[in-house]
């Protein structure tokens, strides 16, 4: 085999296996197990069916969108509405897959291609973060554990709220914003620009829905309130020093 080959970079380092991919993994595998479950308790919840639900787990394959679109679909929010606000939220994968570029080794684009679906905050921060380059093999096993994770945990987060009690169903509509919620606070404590984007969203998504479809005035809201503080943007961190 020629010191490029598999496993190998040009200069005869080796890459990290699939089955090391497989081992870190496991850590995000762990860490989606909640987060999938609940979203799956939710998806039921909202009205999606079985296979809808695991479906978007699938293939969109984005929590926090996917939490997003279970908002936006109980609220009557047509599909172009959630296909644009998925694509802003995920915008900064964009900026993690050309980090992951450049550490990993040349390969052919199709092997680019079905390890980038993969590429989640968890996964980017794991491998973005390993001394060393990269290669296809490390992170298809890596990926392979969280879209697993997600994915299986999603169906069975479903098949959970199907045995809840009518009751407990119903009572779990509020997750969905004490989800919200809890994630939102954590960042407000410490950054005052995350407290300023969520106060200026909401302010802007009520003045703004009393001119446009619910779903727009949420894009519109989004894109608003992230140039509004990208504006000031100075000023915030001037404060936060």
């Amino acid at each position: 085999m020629s010191s490029a080959g598999a496993g190998t970079t040009a200069s005869g380092t080796d890459l990290p296996s699939f089955a090391e991919g497989i081992k870190t993994g496991l850590t995000i595998a762990f860490g989606y197990m909640p987060i999938a479950l609940a979203f799956g308790l939710l998806a039921k919840n909202t009205g999606l069916t079985f296979v809808q639900t695991v479906g978007m787990s699938v293939f969109v394959f984005a929590g926090a969108s996917q939490f997003m679109a279970l908002a936006m679909i109980g609220i009557g929010t047509g599909a172009l509405e959630i296909v644009f606000s998925t694509f802003i939220v995920n915008i900064r994968h964009m900026l993690m897959s050309m980090t992951i570029h450049q550490k990993t080794v040349p390969e052919p684009p199709l092997k680019r291609m079905l390890y980038a679906h993969g590429i989640t905050d968890e996964v980017f921060a794991v491998a973005a973060t390993r001394e060393g380059s990269i290669g296809s093999s490390y992170l298809y096993g890596l990926g392979l554990m969280a879209y697993l994770s997600w994915t299986i945990n999603s169906g069975i987060g479903y098949l959970v709220g199907t045995a809840l009690p009518t009751a407990i169903q119903g009572g779990m509509k509020i997750a969905l914003y004490a989800m919200f919620i809890g994630l939102l606070v954590p960042s407000a404590k410490k950054h005052h620009r995350a407290l300023l984007l969520a106060l200026l969203a909401g302010g802007l998504n009520y003045t703004f829905s009393g001119y446009m479809a619910a779903g727009w005035a949420i894009i519109a809201a989004t894109v608003a309130s992230v140039l509004i503080v990208e504006l000031i943007r100075p000023l915030l961190r001037e404060d936060e020093e």
